[in-house]
């Protein structure tokens, strides 16, 4: 549907009892609206509009106890079962640094949160508390487990329950465009030298930023020394050896809400259809393989020695997930890990064979 026939709450109830068994996010895209108008048109019923301010739901959820953590984007959704700790609170960024659950979360892109209490199938009552942006894309999801404080959770909810409870969600007009052409002028020179003077890999954005030029186009442009292309099946070939190995490793998954990370090995890796699974006690991924455009491993200088990671990027330069090898800082990065990466064939070699 489009936006001048959007559906009426009534509508997007009804469609919903009539395709039970259709994920949220299925429902939501063929019904032509956001996930928040999903969600809110529930309001009254089984979902409480809350306040979306990140600074006040981190000010209270580490009373919740044990949770599992959610963030998302189109192609890639990550989950961390644990407790939310050791937060730092901030203007413009935050931080969970917890040992299950780290996050860093981006409080300008929160517009949007709700209480969400559901029961399955199986009778069972399912409560989370769900974050998105203002265009109604999901930013952080919580689901309650058995272990969780329900008591505060009830509290959490009465206490950032807003007065407006209405059923209507209107997104704001689509996201803005991105524009990371690979064939776009780059000043080579000068993205090699302020590359290669990086201390902290957290310096890139910031240098991307400086250069106005997105992160597809610099890694089209720097050379294969810094950077160079995988065939897109070498991530299922990482996962595999890294479990093989036990060798500990780091996960990336964001939006422009949230950035969720996974340190630590991973050892049921899976697959069905396009996707790729992990299915661990703590730490459950699924990536869709199919929308990676572009995998590319990459090296960045550090105080350290340089490290490396492989970015998996949409079609249209977009990251979907990034991974590095298990370290902190101020240590350099494992050799093992190195070593898998440098090690996986190269696009060439793939497309030559």
């Amino acid at each position: 549907m489009t936006e001048s026939i959007r559906p009426t709450p009534s509508e997007i109830r009804a469609y919903r009892a009539e395709n039970p068994k259709l994920r949220e996010r299925d429902i939501a895209a063929k019904l032509g609206i956001s996930e928040a108008a999903l969600v809110a048109a529930e309001c009254g019923l089984t979902a409480v509009r809350i306040e979306s301010s990140a600074g006040r739901f981190l000010e209270r959820v580490e009373e919740l106890g044990e949770v599992l953590a959610l963030t998302r984007n189109e192609s890639a959704v990550h989950e961390k079962v644990g407790v939310y700790e050791n937060i730092k609170q901030g203007h413009a960024a935050a931080l969970v640094l917890g040992s299950e659950i780290d996050l860093r979360i981006f409080p300008g892109a929160w517009a949007h949160g709700f209480a969400v209490t559901k029961t399955d199938a199986k009778g069972e009552v399912r409560r989370s508390l769900q974050f998105f942006d203002k265009w109604g894309h999901a930013v952080h999801k919580v689901h309650l487990r058995p272990q969780s404080n329900l008591a505060a959770y009830d509290k959490m909810v009465e206490d950032l329950r807003l007065d407006d409870q209405s059923q209507d969600f209107i997104a704001d007009a689509g996201a803005p465009a991105t524009d990371d052409a690979v064939d776009a002028a780059v000043d080579t020179a000068e993205l090699r030298d302020r590359w290669s003077k990086l201390t902290d890999t957290h310096q890139f954005p910031g240098m991307l930023r400086k250069l106005n030029i997105g992160r597809r186009r610099a890694l089209h442009a720097i050379g294969d020394d810094f950077a160079w292309r995988l065939d897109t099946a070498c991530i299922e070939m990482m996962m595999r050896s890294a479990a093989e190995t036990a060798l500990p490793i780091m996960c990336f998954v964001g939006n422009g809400g949230v950035i969720q990370i996974h340190s630590g090995p991973v050892v049921k890796i899976g697959t069905m259809g396009p996707w790729l699974n992990v299915m661990d006690e703590t730490f459950h991924l699924h990536l869709r393989t199919d929308h990676i455009a572009e995998l590319w491993a990459v090296r960045k200088p550090t105080a350290d020695g340089h490290v490396t990671s492989l970015e998996g990027l949409d079609a249209k330069g977009e990251m979907i997930i990034q991974f590095f090898g298990k370290r902190k800082e101020g240590s350099s990065e494992r050799a093992e890990w190195r070593s898998l990466v440098e090690e996986l064939p190269r696009l060439e070699a793939v497309v030559a064979a």
